[in-house]
C-alpha cells in the first residue's frame, strides 16, 4: 500500500504546483459563493425553513458547496479526460503492463487531488462566507471528523461514477459526451444548485436516492448536524452502498474493457 500512498502524495504535489489556477478557483469559488448566498437570501426570505433549513443553514449550505465543488468533483473528477485520453490514443497499454492495480492507481491519485481541493479551494471560499455571512456552524467538535469522513466516502463516490465514465472511453473513443451528461447530472441531482430536500414528490426521493447526492447533499447534512446517531450510521451506509456497489461496477468494466486492447506483439 506504500506505493499507492506515495501515489495520493504525488497528486496532492501536482496540484499544488498550479498555484494561479488555485488562486484564480478560489476567486471563483468566491464570487459563485456570494451570488448564490444573495439568491439563497432572497429565496428563503420569502419561504423561511424551506427544505428543513433556516437561512443561515441555507447560507452555510452555499459555501459548503463552494468548498466541495472541486474537492468532489461535481463537475468533473480532473482525472477523466486524462484517461479518456490515454485510452483513445492507446498509452493505456503502457499503463496494463505496469505491475499496479489500474483502478487503484488513479483512486489513489484522486484523493491526492481531492485533498488538495478541500485545503486550497475550500478553506479560503469557507472563511470568506463565515466572516460575511450568518453561517449555522457545527455546535459538536466530533462534527468536523464526522463530516470530514463523508467528504471522504463522497469523493470515492465521485471517483467510482467518474471512472466509469471514462472507461466508457473503450467503446465510444471520445467519452466527451458521457463527461456531459455526467457532468448535468452531478450539478443538478448533487444539490449544488438547490438542496435535495427541496425537491419536491418523486423528484425528490429519486435525487436523494442517487448516487450524486453522496457528494454534496449528505456531507452539507452531517455538517449541519441534520445527521447524528442512527442517522449518521445511515448516511454513512448510503454512501458507502454506492461506494462499493460503483466500484465493483468499475472493476467488472475495467475487466471487460482490457479485453478490448491489442498490443502489437503481445
Amino acid at each position: 500500500m506504500r506505493l499507492y500512498v506515495a501515489v495520493a502524495a504525488g497528486g496532492f504535489r501536482r496540484h499544488a504546483t498550479y498555484r494561479m489556477a488555485t488562486a484564480a478557483g478560489v476567486f471563483t469559488n468566491t464570487v459563485f459563493g456570494f451570488i448564490l448566498a444573495y439568491t439563497y437570501m432572497a429565496l428563503w426570505d420569502q419561504r423561511p425553513h424551506l427544505g428543513g433549513y433556516d437561512m443561515a443553514e441555507a447560507l452555510a449550505y452555499v459555501w459548503i458547496g463552494q468548498a466541495l465543488l472541486a474537492t468532489a468533483g461535481l463537475m468533473g473528477g480532473g482525472f477523466e479526460e486524462e484517461l479518456i485520453e490515454r485510452i483513445r490514443t492507446g498509452d493505456i497499454a503502457i499503463d496494463l503492463y505496469r505491475p499496479v492495480d489500474l483502478q487503484l492507481w488513479w483512486f489513489s491519485a484522486n484523493l491526492g487531488r481531492a485533498a488538495f481541493h478541500l485545503l486550497g479551494r475550500g478553506v479560503v471560499p469557507m472563511a470568506v462566507g463565515a466572516l460575511v455571512f450568518d453561517l449555522a456552524l457545527p455546535s459538536s467538535l466530533l462534527t468536523w471528523p464526522a463530516f470530514l469522513l463523508s467528504v471522504a466516502l463522497g469523493v470515492t463516490v465521485s471517483f467510482a461514477v467518474w471512472y466509469l465514465v471514462a472507461l466508457s472511453a473503450f467503446w465510444l473513443m471520445d467519452g466527451a459526451g458521457t463527461a456531459q451528461v455526467a457532468w448535468l447530472a452531478g450539478l443538478f441531482f448533487s444539490g449544488m444548485l438547490l438542496p435535495l430536500t427541496v425537491f419536491p414528490g418523486a423528484l425528490g426521493e429519486v435525487a436523494r436516492a442517487l448516487p450524486w447526492a453522496s457528494m454534496l447533499q449528505v456531507p452539507a447534512d452531517v455538517f449541519l448536524e441534520k445527521r447524528t446517531g442512527w442517522g449518521l450510521v445511515q448516511a454513512y451506509a448510503f454512501q458507502s452502498g454506492w461506494a462499493v456497489a460503483l466500484l465493483a461496477a468499475g472493476r467488472a468494466l475495467q475487466s471487460v474493457a482490457t479485453r478490448r486492447v491489442v498490443v502489437q506483439g503481445g
